[in-house]
């Protein structure tokens, strides 16, 4: 059993204790009976030429908005898929973690994850959201899972529900609340009773909320999966015995709640029947589930990665995505679900990690501003289309396999309709090849996959991207059109404010001590020194933390800061100093960064000072970690709630003419301006150097701009061949890993908006600007080898004879200019030596800058 760690005083975070957040009271709202979903998705697939490739810039055209039925039925399974409505069904699933972003971008969101080829919408339930605080539940604003769940009803879309309630997530304590740590007797997420009667509780609260609403597809909702727990079969060795029970436990539960739709267990190898064991990775191809009366799902599909603050971003091509979809679908797969589809954003402390940046952008299909990635978004649009074209000898005809050589595979389904086809794939990391297949031959890119709805005609390949791609541009905006209303200034107090909380000679946990319900605990401690000791004057102090960060005052001056990393939480460092004679006062203010995410026992992983040590005594070193400290439990401005609308007036704010810069412990008031536009807003915050934000009461979340090694990992091109890692395509080395902190436009007021900054180690305020996020430019590549096919209207009845066009479209949402930047046109050798070396070309036509109003 990991160290405990109970046994905090019972001062521990009592102002910060939150008021008990109101019931929500549900309503029966009468819906209509809807359809099963169609796909049904707009855009135009690029078109192929004769030995020409062109690339184009900023060609704008309008965007075609489309509609989809809804879904309503029942939910069963046999080996092939899920079975809805008596139908088998190929599912494409999209995650958007309604916490993540506000109501007013939910119905946006979700129409883009249908547009983009979605039947059915993913999501966690965020159990220390839901419940702050024991038997006390939340479910409005960000967290009100009902409405959310009916704007996907409303949009004709499946649901997919995964309760846990242990989600991981890169969410702050993996979910699961505080508070259920300090329950006398608890152990998460093994055969302990009192995690199991809590967890039962909620899942339960959860699915009766549900049922209430009749939201179950059982009952004519969205619904048709639910899950319970969250990649234990991962983790369980540690538990050793407890683990297999508390696994069972968890299934019998779940089943016991009588949902009328299938539950599903995510990396739990051993689920028993009639719970669906799933797969959660880059690649499922290979996943087989542990019945073979089980279909082949996969819940997590990961387009890009997290990020993590002073590290590079992480990026995942769009062919490697499109790659493992299509060889998942190929063989045999029938729900997959994008992790994430929307990442959004981690608002307030609900980041984990420790260390995840308050951006929970993912590299995902949609952007954390609401925005389509493109060209991922089309490419994987066009991807969907492309495997719905396929879906009814998918999932009814019989399946072969063939080798077509080395590394060459062809998975084919005929049905006993006649229907036919093939996923044709090179699955060679570096080599393109010809391969043939029912007397054709077909040029297959390596790492990529060619789909045939009838074993003829190419749709769709992996590799070649048709989609148009948008560069974005933060473009500045002020924070004040008019300086009337300056900004207003608090300096907290260092070291220990009012009466200090608790005294203990030696260190206490950081965590066992806050509660989490701030990230801020003051360590105090005096010691006296003699000026005899003061010879030589090479002092330092020596800090060894747990984590995550610290802030160092002696007598009241900043003596220097230190931080662990999301490889390593712990640190140790020193700092120089100036002691005087007599009696010095050392301020050592630890702070959290979120808390841990997941892996066995987490919920015991500690922070905060373990040893204390003064060197350059002429007695040598002093260890001060059995001294008598004081503590205090956060900070000033937070006990007397400074981020709040009602507390704009508070005597305690200062106005300030020339506010001072670079002043650590300062929180900053001023009231700002709507940015102009409809674009979504980030707020820039790279003049800063850490802390937290609010506007209007609303915490934006936490912001650091620490930046990168300049040798982080990063290269100047990505190639998409090769099985892909968080390590593979990186950017930004040498940059602030979040610079903007996205600021909803729902936030603002027609006027009198009043932001709110704490900063912990100074910055320049003067330079804080909101940005508002904007397409800079757009462009696109095709050639002839790219086929050029109607996925809207194909049937298969006209073949593929090269004859048509090359074309390319591009488009760009609210358009007042189109410019038409160049177009260069390539002249490829009829047989290049190398038909992918782009030296043998040579630029035939460069057609001059133009501009036509739109």
């Amino acid at each position: 059993m990991p160290p405990h760690r109970r046994g905090a005083s019972a001062h521990a975070a009592r102002y910060l204790l939150p008021k008990p957040p109101p019931r929500r009271t549900y309503t029966t709202v009468s819906t209509t009976t809807s359809t099963p979903p169609i796909m049904a998705t707009a855009g135009a697939a690029a078109s192929s030429s004769s030995s020409t490739r062109l690339l184009l810039g900023m060609l704008l055209l309008p965007l075609l908005p489309l509609l989809v039925a809804a879904a309503n039925s029942s939910v069963t399974y046999d080996q092939r898929s899920l079975i809805i409505s008596g139908r088998r069904r190929l599912i494409i699933s999209a995650s958007i973690h309604y916490p993540r972003s506000v109501p007013e971008m939910w119905p946006k969101l979700v129409a883009e994850a249908k547009d983009g080829g979605a039947d059915c919408i993913e999501s966690y339930v965020f159990w220390n959201g839901h419940e702050p605080a024991p038997g006390q539940y939340y479910f409005e604003e960000r967290f009100d899972l009902v409405r959310f769940v009916r704007i996907v009803k409303d949009a004709g879309l499946y649901m997919m529900l995964r309760i846990g309630p242990f989600v991981a997530a890169e969410w702050n304590f993996g979910g699961v609340p505080v508070w259920l740590h300090y329950v006398p007797g608890t152990v998460f997420r093994t055969n302990n009773e009192p995690f199991k009667s809590h967890m039962k509780r909620f899942t339960t609260y959860i699915v009766d909320m549900m049922k209430k609403e009749q939201l179950f597809a059982s009952q004519g909702g969205p619904i048709i999966l639910a899950q319970i727990e969250n990649e234990y079969g991962d983790i369980e060795q540690p538990y050793g015995a407890d683990a297999k029970p508390y696994a069972m436990w968890a299934a019998s539960m779940a089943l016991a709640q009588n949902t009328g739709v299938p539950w599903i267990m995510c990396q739990q190898y051993d689920a028993p029947d009639p719970v669906i064991n799933t797969c959660n990775s880059f690649y499922c191809d290979q996943f087989k589930p542990n019945s073979p009366t089980k279909p082949k799902l996969w819940t997590e599909n990961w387009p890009g990665w997290f990020q993590t603050f002073g590290e590079s971003n992480p990026h995942r091509p769009p062919e490697d995505i499109a790659f493992a979809v299509a060889r998942f679908f190929g063989k045999g797969g029938s729900v997959q679900n994008y992790y994430v589809y929307h990442g959004g954003t981690n608002f307030g402390r609900t980041a984990g990690g420790p260390f995840i940046t308050t951006s929970y952008d993912y590299d995902a299909p949609i952007d954390e501003y609401g925005l389509r990635r493109l060209p991922k978004w089309a490419h994987l649009r066009d991807l969907h289309k492309s495997i719905k074209l396929c879906e009814h000898t998918l999932l009814y005809g019989n399946s072969s396999f063939l080798s077509l050589g080395p590394q060459l595979e062809a998975d084919v389904y005929t049905d006993n309709s006649g229907g036919c086809i093939a996923f044709l794939a090179n699955v060679d990391t570096e080599k393109d090849k010809v391969v043939t297949f029912q007397n054709r031959s077909y040029d297959l890119p390596a790492w990529s996959v060619s789909i045939l709805p009838d074993c003829k005609n190419v749709v769709f390949n992996t590799a070649k991207v048709q989609s148009q791609t948008l560069m974005m541009d933060m473009v500045p905006s002020r924070l004040q059109t008019s300086k009337l209303d300056g900004w207003s200034i608090f300096r907290e107090k260092i070291g220990i404010w009012g009466k200090s909380d608790l005294v203990r000679n030696g260190f206490i946990d950081h965590i066992n001590t806050t509660k989490d319900y701030t990230d801020y605990l003051w360590y105090t401690t005096s010691f006296h020194v003699d000026r005899s000791h003061l010879a030589g004057g090479n002092h330092a102090v020596h800090i060894d933390s747990k984590g995550h960060a610290v802030q160092a005052f002696l007598n009241n001056e900043l003596i220097g800061s230190a931080y662990g990393n999301g490889s390593k939480s712990s640190f140790s460092v020193e700092m120089p100093i100036k002691l005087r004679a007599g009696k010095n006062e050392l301020s050592l203010l630890s702070m959290t960064v979120g808390l841990q995410t997941a892996g066995p026992f987490y919920e015991w992983v500690g922070a905060g000072l373990t040893s204390v040590k003064i060197s350059g005594m002429e007695n040598g070193t002093v260890d001060l970690s059995s001294n008598n400290w004081a503590y205090k439990i956060g900070l000033e401005g937070e006990y007397y709630s400074l981020f709040k609308p009602d507390q704009g007036k508070n005597e305690r704010w200062m106005p300030q003419t020339e506010p001072p810069k670079n002043q650590p412990l300062t929180w900053y008031k001023v009231n700002v301006d709507v940015p102009q536009g409809d674009d979504p807003v980030g707020l820039d915050m790279q003049s800063m150097g850490k802390g937290q934000a609010w506007l209007n009461g609303n915490a934006i979340g936490r912001y650091w701009p620490r930046t990168s090694s300049v040798s982080d990992r990063c290269t100047s091109s990505c190639n998409y061949r090769g099985s892909f890692s968080p390590n593979k395509c990186r950017t930004g080395c040498g940059q602030p890993t979040q610079r903007w902190y996205h600021v909803p436009r729902s936030w603002f007021h027609p006027s009198g908006n009043t932001l709110v900054i704490f900063e912990e180690k100074g910055g320049d305020h003067t330079k804080i600007t909101f940005s508002r996020r904007t397409v800079s430019s757009v462009c696109s590549f095709v050639s002839e080898h790219y086929p050029l096919i109607d996925l809207e209207s194909w049937d298969g009845s006209t073949p593929d004879d090269g004859r048509n066009a090359a074309k390319v479209k591009l488009s760009c949402p609210k358009v007042k200019i189109s410019l038409l930047l160049s177009l260069r046109v390539l002249e490829i050798p009829a047989e290049p030596a190398d038909p992918i070396n782009k030296e043998a070309a040579t630029i035939r036509t460069l057609y001059p800058l133009s501009r036509r109003p739109v």
